[in-house]
């Protein structure tokens, strides 16, 4: 069997793998229809979470001083200010993108 075969062959398991996981949700989905309190306060929970994992990072750099008035600073104030004051995390996301890249090329 050549490398060529090999390769798809690998390719179709792993499309098949994953169809399988995600059509199992459609199988449990009756079951799942009623989450516990405790699971829903945890899921509520994953987008502030997973914002905080990816901003994070680039506010508090380890490999570069943490500068209080550069352009990733200000624009994480103005977008915790946003997610505090709306609640709303599409639009905090679109008003921090918008204000770190405005920034940088106003600040430099």
């Amino acid at each position: 069997m050549s490398d060529v075969s090999r390769a798809w062959i690998v390719i179709v398991l792993a499309g098949l793998a994953t169809y399988a996981i995600r059509a199992s949700f459609l199988v449990a989905a009756r079951r799942m229809a009623a989450v516990p309190a405790w699971a829903s306060d945890l899921l509520r929970m994953i987008p502030a979470a997973a914002l905080a994992a990816l901003v994070a990072p680039a506010l508090l750099r380890p490999e570069a001083a943490f500068v209080p008035l550069g352009p990733e600073a200000l624009a994480g104030a103005l977008a915790l200010g946003v997610a505090w004051w709306t609640r709303n995390v599409l639009l905090t996301i679109v008003v921090g993108l918008a204000a770190v890249l405005g920034l940088q090329l106003l600040l430099g």
